[in-house]
């Protein structure tokens, strides 16, 4: 059939099973804004309140659900403020097409009138990134961008097309999706046998895993192996809910706020086993930590190993075809002396709270897992608060903790849970925020409201920029420069300006009946939830030091 380009582009989309976009028109995407109307009824569009609510709201889509997010921006201007969205995605591996249009091809390199050279700037945090110039190429771009984003490491790809293509007109067959192939290419038995070797000849092993578990769907390979060689585990910020929280070999995160446990157990394994994380400075802040352990690295990603820590022997390929092969080969352990001494470690772990009447940062949520039983999609911001959800919520799943963790994006969180929520509308979905963090992109209120998505919005309100204001004390002798938030705003009253629902919690008292009527709502909320300034994030090291060298008080 004939149809013009914004037509095809549509019908590629409905072609790779999108079912829901987040954008925002303008007069670059004009023509695929009319085919989208002609499409309402495939293709459900959410219109967001700022271009870094849709790359944000396309990001949480894809986390909730492992399919590919989809968001959808004018040219110029409109493009350019997908970017801090599509490096969120890259940051953390997240498979996603940005649509962005661009002016007509004559006007192209004249700096014309919101003309951006958007491939150019997106090219270092996109996986692949396209210019459509010609109608006849684009089936098949975005075709490949989809496949792109899917296969190996997932990641962003980034699609312009100009004004005039959308316009062209050029016959379209429909075509059924590229099949994404397991990565096994460089799987060898060689370094099969390496790794097992290793395995087999340690006393104490540690596994510690990354995101690349949730996004490999190989959450019960995890567990299958860890309870086969009785290793303890420890998880990245990332891979929360990718190995279940209530299992006795979880020794929760590890890292900058990572745990007695996990970061001890560190400092005194034999064997190291790293599976689908990276390294990352966060984690592994000083490698001196780990210089006594044989280091074994499976990742999907060769330009991973050696890049940010040494190793033994590596695996390249998929988690969970990596690990089908690895389990049957690897002797059963009993392991009973080092996993007495992790336990040990485990009881160190758990925190010594003050008998307070004040309402802190750990009661708060533990009365909110309590409340969901662990069962809600929870989208944080970046910081404080962020970090205590990490140690004190539960996650006992994959793909219900959505968080960015590469990029740490302040302004993330909303537009996240809105996107989990439109994927996932029948969980309760949590965005706990921070007054910094929720101040840059509050205006996404407006998104849930209109959009019908009643997600909740915890904002740990210490009228502080938290996390900065924690290192000014550890680091900075107490100068605490423009860390104090004097703002005057009212989140209640701002929650109702937008027809949202707004709640506070000033009390320790108020705190489970706040909760239940916020999670009980069939409308978005905001609970403005008063906490202190001074509440800080423990344990906590510092940057650069071991990762045994633990700051608790």
């Amino acid at each position: 059939m004939i149809l013009n380009g914004a037509e095809i582009l549509v019908e590629c989309l409905k072609e790779q099973g999108v079912d829901t976009i987040f954008g925002f028109p303008g007069g670059a995407v004009l023509n695929i804004y009319d085919a989208l109307y002609k499409y309402q009824e495939d293709i459900n569009h959410i219109l967001v309140s700022h271009e870094q609510g849709a790359a944000h709201a396309a990001d949480g889509y894809a986390r909730a659900t492992g399919k590919v997010g989809v968001c959808l921006a004018t040219s110029g201007p409109g493009a350019t403020n997908l970017v801090t969205g599509i490096a969120t995605a890259y940051m953390d591996s997240i498979p996603m097409v940005a649509i962005t249009g661009n002016v007509t091809r004559p006007l192209i390199g004249r700096d014309s009138f919101q003309e951006v050279d958007i491939t150019g700037i997106t090219m270092p945090i996109t996986k692949h990134n396209f210019m459509v110039r010609d109608v006849k190429e684009l089936p098949n771009i975005i075709r490949e961008a989809f496949h792109i984003a899917r296969e190996g490491r997932p990641g962003p790809v980034l699609v312009d097309i100009p004004k005039d293509v959308t316009a062209q007109k050029d016959s379209y067959e429909r075509k059924e999706p590229k099949t994404v192939e397991v990565s096994d290419k460089y799987i060898t038995e060689q370094a099969i046998e390496k790794a097992v070797k290793l395995i087999n000849e340690a006393e104490r092993p540690l596994i510690y895993v990354g995101g690349g578990i949730i996004s490999s769907g190989a959450s019960e390979e995890i567990i299958e192996f860890a309870e086969k060689i009785n290793s303890p585990v420890s998880s990245s910020l990332m891979a929360l809910g990718g190995f279940p929280a209530n299992h006795r070999l979880h020794t929760g995160m590890i890292g900058m706020h990572g745990t007695k446990a996990s970061n001890l157990s560190a400092t005194k394994c034999d064997l190291f086993i790293a599976i689908g994380a990276r390294f990352s400075d966060r984690v592994i802040s000083n490698e001196a930590h780990i210089a006594n352990a044989k280091i074994i690295h499976i990742d999907i990603d060769i330009a991973e190993i050696n890049k940010n820590i040494n190793v033994d022997s590596y695996i390249i390929g998929d988690l969970k075809e990596v690990l089908k092969r690895l389990i049957p080969k690897v002797t059963p352990k009993c392991c009973d002396e080092w996993l007495k001494k992790v336990e040990e470690l485990q009881k160190l772990s758990i925190p010594q709270y003050e008998n307070s009447d004040a309402i802190t940062p750990h009661y708060v949520i533990e009365k909110l897992n309590e409340l969901t039983e662990g069962d809600a999609i929870i989208a944080t911001d970046v910081g404080q608060h962020q970090m205590w959800i990490a140690q004190y919520y539960k996650f006992y799943n994959p793909r219900t903790f959505v968080t960015s963790g590469g990029l740490g994006t302040m302004g993330f969180g909303l537009g996240a849970a809105i996107g989990a929520k439109a994927a996932k509308p029948d969980k309760k979905v949590v965005c706990v925020s921070g007054d910094g963090s929720f101040m840059m992109n509050c205006n996404e209120l407006a998104t849930a409201v209109s959009a019908d998505l009643p997600v909740v919005i915890l904002v740990m309100n210490n009228h502080a920029l938290g996390m900065v204001h924690q290192w000014q004390q550890f680091f900075y002798e107490e100068r605490y420069s423009h860390s104090i938030i004097e703002k005057k705003t009212d989140f209640v009253k701002l929650a109702e300006a937008y027809s949202a629902k707004g709640l506070r919690i000033t009390s320790k008292e108020e705190v489970v009946d706040v909760l239940k009527e916020a999670l009980n709502s069939d409308v978005p909320v905001v609970v403005d939830c008063l906490i202190e300034a001074e509440r800080k994030v423990l344990p906590m090291v510092a940057p650069g030091a071991p990762i045994d060298q633990l700051i608790c008080e």
